[in-house]
């Protein structure tokens, strides 16, 4: 039974919230399609449940507040994007959550 959501509009364009999973049935990724673009707040896992990402896109875009997560659920880096390009700062993480660098992106 394929349990993904994928909705479309009238031109079959991505649209609506989408979710799909794994095979084991645990979710990979959801967030929200307007007219084929990706907009709103979106969350990707890893196969064992975890979360990957979570972030925000406008109209396609990675734009807003990100963080990432490795496989055991431990934050990775966090920062912000405007236009899919990472802007200001950036924190990096060690697998046990210590701050490893910090960078400042323009």
């Amino acid at each position: 039974m394929n349990k993904d959501i994928t909705p479309t509009n009238k031109d079959d364009k991505p649209h609506g919230l989408w979710e799909r999973y794994f095979s084991n049935g645990q979710l990979y990724y959801k967030g929200n399609f307007i007219n084929g673009n990706r907009n709103g707040l979106w969350e990707s896992y890893h196969y064992n449940g975890k979360l990957t990402y979570k972030g925000n896109y406008v109209n396609g875009n990675q734009d807003g507040p990100w963080e990432r997560y490795n496989t055991n659920g431990n934050l990775t880096s966090k920062g912000f994007y405007i236009n899919s390009k990472e802007d200001g700062p950036w924190e990096y993480y060690y697998n046990n959550e210590q701050l490893s660098s910090k960078q400042y992106y323009i």
